[in-house]
């Protein structure tokens, strides 16, 4: 088992590749001094692009529009059904529409607060420079972006933001903009630019002289292993938050593409920072093996509360204003519902914790509606929230229109993940990891709207120029006989060779389950030094009975869901280790890590600027009872003046 004494730092330091001069210079300057590839070569140059979503899709399209051989790779049936297809509130950007004297600085200000003053200067501006490109972009593209009556975008708020940058399409925003860059793909498709490969999961990165040269993929229909060349790879397969078990990802979501290049030298940060989304459908029963999300920009009309009375026997409805406890309007004035999502969570629990929880286990708040249907008119509720609350009936067969929705916090987001530099680049050359692949812009904590912002901001603009300026310097073609995608082959082979012969009785998802259940109590919303060692320990006994207990059914040459899944859930027992880990080595509170052994006496997170100003970066040690390496990188501020949170 590892903990944190036997965790080793090291001394080397990380080169973020940040370009000198002003940081509203800087994308400028290094697009200006990048280098590039004649139109004539770029077909004998190939990019492997790993996952479909909003990041990999838009990547993938801008890429072949380019004129390279584009690769990419799905485990979906169809690449368009990408997790990011259930994204619902909407997609920031600092075009200032409703004249209230927006700017990118504001926006880069907000997102750096929002983090809690954790996240790299250099690439947060860059995506809020660019963030202005992506709605023009999506715009003539033909997303169907909500408008005002009189023809123009429409835009509103979302939490920890005190203006309306929020573009949206009703409540199906991500759907509506990954058709968008599917189209976009499916063109270059057309042209024999881009192949998609669909239900192919990636197994391994492949390596040749230390450089990331292909993968090692499944083919999920026949069982098949194949080996796939490339001049660089482009990581786009998400986030992690799957290790929970519950939670609002799709089911099939997973670390397994991101930890795999993790355990080939690519370093993994901040993977104790996850997000607990506050809006959400409260879990029911043990039964379940997903949460629902409600989007956050409900909380822009609608207004939370619990009862005042723990014993209140009364139907929401029938209590009146009096009874009703709105606590975050009464405890944030300045921002009210609409705080970010880390603070809006915490402050749910919190209540709950007090007995004043509503539902059958007194797990859930009221999401409330009936003041802006009064004030709004239900058309106007309906056009902003329709498909929502049609959604929401649907699962709980109550009307929200009628009755205030039910909600609790469930996990959502990461904002860990691998670390790059700023040219998106891996610590392997030739690996690149996009949107929620990476650790890149938000910090400890993620303000809502602003994950498609930085999912096609990275696919559209960033990666095609870092990807070119890198495949500049490679020339050299790789074959898939190279001895390197043996070796690789051969692993991956002996892990599912290993898997299905373990022979247990013990069905995958009910080791899943248990990780989740302890990855919740004791890394989730809210941690402390003995609940994570306990966790390390648990998780430590549940891997083993894993690795001697574990029923895979069927056959590895064939489709074989039981084995995916199998494959998967291995990977999330090792992803958990590190979590909790990075959790204890992390001794301070911000944003979602919130360590209560460090609160201020109001019980907000307290962060320890002078220790943990930095990201943390693991390195993959090999064997059982090797040790991860933790290498720092200093965050420096400089056009941002370090201060407490606040949203009161």
């Amino acid at each position: 088992m590892i903990d944190a004494d036997t965790a080793k730092t090291s001394s080397q330091s990380l080169d973020a590749k940040i370009p000198p001069g002003p940081i509203a210079q800087k994308w400028d300057t290094w697009l200006d001094a990048h280098r590039m590839i004649g139109p004539g070569n770029r077909p004998g140059r190939k990019v492997i692009v790993i996952g479909t979503g909003l990041a990999g899709a838009s990547a993938s399209a801008s890429l072949a529009a380019l004129g390279y051989d584009v690769q990419v790779f799905c485990f979906q049936d169809s690449s368009r059904r990408a997790h990011s297809i259930a994204a619902q509130g909407g997609i920031n950007a600092a075009k200032d529409f409703a004249n209230e004297g927006d700017s990118v600085r504001r926006l880069f200000t907000d997102t750096i607060k929002g983090g809690d003053f954790r996240s790299r200067e250099a690439n947060v501006w860059r995506l809020a420079q660019l963030s202005a490109n992506i709605i023009d972009q999506a715009v003539a593209q033909g997303v169907p972006f909500n408008r005002e009556y009189g023809g123009g975008l429409a835009t509103r708020s979302f939490g920890g933001v005190l203006v309306q940058r929020t573009f949206y399409a009703r409540g199906q925003t991500g759907q509506q903009l990954l058709l968008g860059a599917y189209s976009a793909l499916q063109a270059q498709v057309g042209l024999k630019r881009a192949t998609v490969h669909n239900r192919h999961e990636m197994l391994d990165v492949v390596l040749v002289d230390g450089v990331a040269r292909g993968i090692i993929a499944r083919n999920l229909v026949t069982g098949a292993i194949e080996r796939h060349a490339a001049d660089a790879v482009v990581l786009a397969s998400g986030g992690y938050s799957n290790v929970f078990y519950l939670s609002t990802n799709a089911m099939g979501s997973n670390v397994t593409a991101t930890w795999k290049a993790h355990k080939r030298g690519a370093l993994f940060a901040n993977p104790c920072y996850t997000q607990i989304h506050p809006t959400c459908i409260p879990q029911t029963g043990d039964y379940q093996s997903k949460l629902t999300l409600m989007s956050e920009s409900l909380r822009n009309d609608g207004r939370v509360w619990v009862p005042r009375d723990p014993d209140e026997k009364r139907g929401p409805k029938d209590i009146p204003e009096a009874d009703r406890y709105y606590f975050l309007e009464e405890r944030y004035p300045a921002f009210g519902n609409l705080v970010p999502r880390d603070i809006a969570s915490r402050a749910a629990k919190a209540v709950c914790d007090e007995g004043l929880g509503v539902g059958l286990i007194k797990r859930g708040v009221y999401l409330d509606f009936s003041e802006a249907i009064n004030r709004l008119g239900k058309a106007t509720v309906a056009g902003r929230y329709g498909n929502l609350f049609d959604m929401y009936r649907r699962i709980t067969d109550d009307d929200p229109y009628e009755v205030p929705m039910m909600i609790y916090p469930a996990p959502h987001y990461t904002m860990g993940g691998l670390w790059v530099d700023y040219e998106l680049q891996t610590t392997v050359p030739g690996l690149f990891a996009i949107g929620e692949a990476n650790f890149s812009d938000h910090g400890a904590n993620r303000l809502g709207a602003s994950a498609m912002m930085q999912c096609l901001a990275d696919g559209y603009f960033v990666a095609p120029r870092t990807v070119t300026n890198y495949m500049s310097n490679t020339a050299d073609d790789v074959s898939t006989s190279d001895s390197a995608f043996d070796a690789t082959e051969d692993a991956v082979q002996e892990r599912i060779d290993a898997m299905m012969n373990v022979g247990g009785t013990t069905a995958a998802q009910s080791f899943h389950r248990e990780l989740g259940n302890v990855m919740l109590e004791k890394c989730g919303m809210s941690r402390d030094a003995d609940g994570l060692s306990e966790a390390l320990t648990e998780i430590g006994e549940i891997r083993e009975r894993f690795w001697t207990d574990l029923r895979v059914d069927g056959k590895p040459d064939e489709l074989n869901p039981s084995l995916e899944y199998a494959g998967r859930v291995a990977d999330f027992f090792e992803l958990a280790e590190l979590m909790c880990l990075d959790a204890l080595r992390r001794e301070e509170s911000c944003g979602g890590h919130f360590r209560e052994e460090y609160q201020t006496p109001e019980g907000e997170a307290l962060r320890d600027d002078e220790h943990f100003a930095k990201v943390t970066a693991w390195e993959y040690s090999e064997g059982e009872n090797a040790v991860p390496i933790a290498h720092d990188e200093p965050l420096h501020y400089e056009n941002i003046t370090l201060a407490t949170r606040s949203y009161k």
